[in-house]
């Protein structure tokens, strides 16, 4: 949580991090999703909420954090099992809802779970390589699914393709963008966000490009 204070503070308009749900169901933030034992090391999808190592926050309290600031968030949820829950917060929180973005790394779970939450907005996280068929029709497929958006590195993209899926309606997001020669290219091509480790560098090309005040 301390770190997603400083984002906030160094002006970023969004959060995003990694959900994993517990053995009592709970959805909590984690990058790995494994938790270190005195003897061993154990998922957090078999650690009950309470458990926990205090480093690692509930999910609401991200969600708290967000609409406090107005924040976007984008959700990596790591288990297909967490996406009931988290709709269910989603929609206890109509703000939030409409702005955040619930990310899949794995096309066939994207493919099994969309039918059922197309009142929330689901995010296909891949990679142009591994699209068989070719991007559009990936791009095709999310918008007969209502998948909102296509995230992919941000090597992947170039201006015909952040054409191609505004074509489609879909939005385009890409991640991994680390320096300003990258993220200045990006906006310029019109990419709808991307993301960063560097809050400052992402702000600065932003403002730079007078998409932020």
């Amino acid at each position: 949580m301390p770190a997603f204070a400083l984002a906030v503070k160094l002006g970023a308009t969004g959060l995003e991090s990694d959900v994993w749900l517990t053995r009592d169901g709970v959805p909590v933030l984690d990058h790995d999703g494994v938790v270190a034992g005195r003897l061993r090391r154990r998922t957090i999808a078999a650690v009950t909420s309470d458990d926990l190592p205090r480093h690692i926050p509930r999910l609401a309290q991200l969600l708290a954090l967000a609409s406090q600031h107005g924040l976007s968030l984008s959700l990596d949820v790591k288990d297909a099992a967490a996406f009931a829950p988290v709709r269910e917060m989603l929609l206890a929180h109509p703000d939030l809802r409409q702005r955040t973005y619930l990310c899949c790394e794995d096309f066939t779970v994207l493919r099994e779970v969309a039918p059922n939450l197309r009142d929330v907005l689901l995010v296909d996280s891949s990679r142009l390589d591994k699209m068989k068929d070719g991007p559009e029709r990936r791009l095709a497929q999310l918008a007969e699914l209502g998948v909102a958006a296509l995230n992919m590195h941000h090597s992947d993209w170039n201006g015909g393709l952040v054409t191609l899926a505004h074509r489609f309606e879909r939005l385009a997001f890409a991640w991994d963008a680390q320096f300003e020669h990258a993220l200045t290219a990006l906006l310029r091509m019109g990419i709808d966000a991307v993301y960063s480790d560097w809050v400052d560098r992402m702000v600065d090309a932003a403002r730079a490009e007078s998409l932020i005040a």
